[in-house]
């Protein structure tokens, strides 16, 4: 059995001639060696999340270690990146006023999310980590329990924060079923929602970019001229959606990170 290694990172298996495309959901494991003395794996997608973080921690250290009134070209786009978390995310949806502590929260997470999607474009890597949705879930639970957390401590005690979900002025015959909708919302739809946005979105986008790459090539290699024209239109619809997806890999970074300040705003909000 021969393995043939795709642009998307893939380990396509072929033999006898038999086709294995297209690529299944499968192929996003890719089990690097297991853990010696456990059932469990090491995955791809393990080790370019731990390069994700490593890169992160030595580049902003790198940047900002001397930094100076007049920036070098690194602190001035580290800057960049840290004023538009700051004030495009965090100042906006929280508000001027109790902004300032989740600035490095909302920071880190805006920076370590899109670069961990941006991967799914660069080669050798061209894997979003995000498409595994035991990332999103983990960065999910972890923007959960701050919110919820600022939400508790902002109203004084579990009662008044569940209290506080219902709006004024409502009728008593339906504070019961405002308050079982409101409690679904604020405790399973939200994240499950902020999840699953940052996963189907990286998880689809790969497998599109997969779909036209590895299925020009399959077209191209069969050497009949006919297919091996259609090869070529396929390969540069791949390159358009690649950068479609660049665009879509920002957005959904931006998304989730706006997402978790509205919920950490609307924690701290006096109606509330």
């Amino acid at each position: 059995m021969n393995a043939t290694m795709t642009a998307a990172g893939l380990v396509l298996p072929t033999a006898g001639g038999e086709s294995h495309f297209p690529p299944t959901p499968g192929d996003f494991w890719q089990p690097l060696f297991a853990i010696p003395g456990t059932e469990y794996y090491f995955t791809r997608p393990m080790l370019l999340m731990a390069i994700a973080t490593g890169l992160l921690m030595v580049g902003l250290f790198v940047t900002t270690r001397r930094a100076a009134i007049v920036p070098g070209k690194g602190q001035w786009l580290t800057e960049q990146v840290y004023n538009f978390a700051r004030n495009g995310i965090a100042r906006d949806m929280i508000g001027s006023k109790d902004f300032m502590p989740f600035v490095p929260f909302l920071f880190s997470l805006f920076v370590f999310i899109l670069l961990n999607n941006v991967f799914g474009i660069i080669p050798p890597f061209q894997n979003p980590t995000m498409a595994r949705i035991g990332f999103p879930i983990g960065l999910t639970l972890i923007v959960y329990v701050v919110y919820h957390w600022v939400g508790l401590r902002k109203a004084g005690g579990l009662g008044s924060y569940i209290g506080g979900m219902l709006p004024a002025g409502l009728p008593g015959w339906i504070k019961p079923f405002i308050l079982f909708l409101e409690l679904i919302t604020f405790f399973i739809t939200r994240p499950l929602t902020l999840a699953l946005r940052l996963f189907g979105n990286m998880f689809a986008g790969h497998m599109l970019l997969v779909v036209f790459i590895v299925g020009g090539w399959y077209l191209f290699k069969t050497f009949e001229p006919g297919l091996m024209l259609v090869a070529l239109p396929a390969w540069i619809l791949g390159a358009l959606l690649t950068v479609f997806e660049a665009l879509i890999q920002f957005l959904q970074a931006y998304v989730f990170t706006l997402l978790a300040a509205s919920y950490i705003g609307g924690a701290l909000a006096d109606e509330h």
